[in-house]
């Protein structure tokens, strides 16, 4: 009897070229069919692959063995191209500087940076007590740390103010759950500390506690914020707790570090809570009450508090508040309400403001003069197209700022703008050791129509003298939900396709704040289909301009970008060669009424709550990517999942793909990828990130018939 083999045998075979025959035969994993009925607001639902989903930390081994079995087929596939990965790999690792170190910032009595070293995973954070970091000391290794783990992550690095101990946390699976520990920079040795699921950190100014955010172990949503005595052995305090399960709060400080802040955020609403940081164990008072539609922060600086709201202001404003009462009978405008102008942030310096704006789909760093009152300025720009903002500035009395700029052409910069003289000087730009010519390149953004006459704003990045006749391969990236802006910054590794021939371009659809935040309320609730269609109709404007066409338009996205590409896969699935669909939001309305899972309650404002409002079920139904596959020719597709994601879980797209291959009336190859050890933003270290870029500009390369 012949031995069978089994599907990753075969595909190691396939990928040596030693089965060419099983390469052409082999077929894609079959989910078996599980009938799961929901039955709600009088509707009767089935669900075949509702088996997939497995929240133990111990997967069902058959689970375990179907992802894995996709990710033989996916090799299987991809195994003809490991070379030209590889290659890709090799190429991109040519344009990033291995061995390199930011621009030290100061912070107290120190010059604080991050070096990485030729060969290592991850970065080492180092201080020194010059600006050119003689003598540093090490704060922390990450490659000695993340020995033995397939995935380690640091975050919230918090020096106490006299520089005498380090809170940071890590974490080890991807699942974004973080420990705190405390390390004493005086002796070199870890305390006693640890604290899990930890959020936010502040420290108090005389270093004796910490202040932080814990969220709930099932849901995830950050619900209280604890004050901790540092090596102290008793239970820590829980100074507030977040109870509407449509909040996480966290805490901060203001930078002259005379104001602690608790904030609550909605996706519409926000409240904060103030308390003297010079008060530590005192009780906080709240700015000013929450209500829907109302969102705010606060901030302090010199004795009085400042407000950025959309009180009668859609694009937002600022306000000035005194500390003996910043109720709202006490606002008066600091930075007026401007139409055409969103504020989007505002920093405050002794004796400056610095406002970060957004204007006509740019960018803007506004300085304001407290202490002279000269007219404020704009920190200038040479392009017409960029990206820029503030950096991370963490010293209050300051002479100068950082902030950072790039352009689809323009490698990530850091300047300095010095608030008096107002000039900024270069402090670091990228370099690409493997060589780059700007002038070889060209960025341009030019304006879709909607099909509702609303003009969508596309970044195009290509090789000059790219012809515009039809024939150009394109990569067409969106987000669009959040209000988060999709910026054109710069990468070193696009560069791998538009040498190639390759238009990279980004749609700045409705659902961010690209426009302003009318662009972000038009993108989401029942407004959420302009979402789709932005993309859709950027796509046929592309196609109608001759930027390409449809056998040559790979389009991509990630997480609520996911979301998108399942959407306009379901409404013109004619449109697109090939989709990179990536931890992909796909299975809304299981996920959407399921108030167990992480982030599904916060999110009932920014899509509905379909579980208790038929209204939004009725509406989410007819986008949701995996309820509305059909029988039609889909493109093909590489879905890419993790299994230790708590953002979107990796069932959504199994669940995906294993539907869309039972309905798809073509022979369209849709791949699944699941990375076995990672979470939300895939692998940790920064090679193995660079490998798996690689590979999906590989999957999108080979897809238009380019792969070398």
């Amino acid at each position: 009897m012949k031995r069978l083999l089994s599907i990753a045998t075969i595909a190691i075979l396939a990928g040596a070229g030693t089965a060419a025959l099983a390469q052409k035969d082999m077929k894609p994993p079959v989910a078996k069919k599980v009938p799961k009925v929901l039955k709600i607001h009088g509707y009767e639902i089935t669900d075949n692959y509702a088996w997939l989903r497995d929240r133990n930390d111990k997967k069902d081994p058959e689970i375990i063995k179907y992802l894995e079995d996709e990710n033989a087929y996916t090799e299987h596939h991809m195994g003809r191209h490991k070379g030209f990965s590889d290659a890709l790999y090799k190429e991109m690792l040519g344009r990033i500087k291995q061995t390199d170190q930011s621009v030290p910032y100061k912070r107290g009595d120190y010059w604080y940076f991050v070096k990485t070293e030729e060969g290592k995973q991850y970065p080492t954070y180092l201080r020194a007590k010059t600006r050119d970091g003689e003598n540093a000391e090490v704060l922390l290794d990450q490659n000695e740390m993340a020995k033995g783990f397939t995935f380690f992550s640091i975050s919230q690095l918090e020096p106490s103010d006299d520089g005498n101990l380090l809170a940071f946390a890590t974490d080890t699976t991807g699942y974004r759950q973080y420990t705190l520990q405390i390390k004493d920079l005086k002796t070199g040795k870890m305390l006693p500390d640890k604290i899990e699921r930890v959020t936010s950190v502040e420290w108090s100014p005389d270093g004796k506690y910490l202040f932080y955010g814990q969220e709930d172990p099932v849901s995830k949503r950050t619900d209280k914020v604890y004050r901790h005595t540092v090596g102290g052995s008793g239970p820590d305090q829980l100074i507030f707790e977040e109870k509407d399960v449509l909040f996480n709060t966290g805490i901060g400080r203001s930078a002259d570090k005379k104001m602690y802040m608790i904030g609550s955020y909605a996706k519409t609403s926000t409240e904060f809570r103030y308390l003297p940081a010079d008060d530590p164990t005192g009780a906080f008072k709240v700015v000013t009450p929450r209500r829907e539609g109302h969102e705010y922060s606060a901030d302090f600086d010199n004795g009085n508090f400042y407000i950025r709201t959309n009180k009668d202001a859609e694009n937002f404003k600022v306000v000035r508040a005194p500390l003996a009462d910043p109720s709202e009978k006490n606002w008066v405008d600091f930075v007026p309400h401007n139409p055409a102008i969103k504020v989007e942030d505002i920093s405050f310096f002794k004796d400056f403001a610095v406002v970060s704006e957004l204007e006509n789909g740019l960018e803007y760093i506004r300085v304001m003069d407290m202490k002279t009152r000269r007219a404020p300025v704009r920190i200038p720009t040479d392009e017409s197209v960029y990206t820029m903002s503030l950096g991370f500035n963490p010293e209050y009395d300051t002479p100068a700022i950082r902030y950072s700029y790039s352009s689809m052409v323009t490698p990530n910069s850091v300047y300095e703008f010095d608030l008096k003289t107002r000039k900024s000087t270069l402090l670091k730009q990228d370099e690409i050791p493997s060589g780059y010519d700007k002038s070889q390149y060209e960025t341009a953004r030019v304006w879709a129509e909607a099909r509702d006459g609303v003009k969508v704003p596309v970044s195009v990045f290509m090789k000059k003298g790219t012809k515009l006749d039809g024939k150009a391969p394109m990569l067409l990236y969106a987000y669009g939900s959040y209000g988060a802006s999709m910026t054109p910054n710069f990468s070193p590794l696009r560069i791998s396709l538009a040498d190639r021939g390759m238009i990279y371009a980004i749609a700045h659809i409705r659902g961010g704040s690209e426009m302003g935040e009318k662009w972000r309320q038009d993108g989401r609730m029942f407004k959420k289909m302009n979402t789709f269609n932005d993309f859709v109709d950027s796509a046929k404007y592309l196609i109608n301009n001759k930027y390409t066409s449809p056998d040559r338009l790979v389009i991509q996205g990630g997480s609520a970008g996911g979301l998108l590409m399942g959407a306009v896969m379901n409404q013109a699935p004619e449109l697109f060669k090939a989709a990179i669909v990536q931890v992909p939001f796909v299975d809304v309305m299981n996920t959407m009424i399921d108030d167990t899972l992480p982030l599904t309650t916060e999110e009932w404002i920014e899509w509905g709550n379909p579980r208790d409002d038929k209204k939004a079920w009725d509406y989410m139904y007819s986008y949701s990517p995996y309820d509305q596959i059909g029988k039609k020719a889909y493109p093909n597709m590489l879905v890419e999942v993790s299994l230790n994601d708590s953002q979107v879980p990796y069932w959504e797209g199994a669940k995906y793909v294993a539907k869309v291959r039972e309905y798809m009336t073509n022979d369209s190859v849709v791949l699944l990828k699941t990375n076995m050890g990672a979470g939300h933003g895939g692998s940790s270290g920064r090679y193995d990130r660079l490998k798996e870029i690689a590979f999906v500009y590989a999957y999108a390369l080979s897809q238009v018939g380019i792969t070398k």
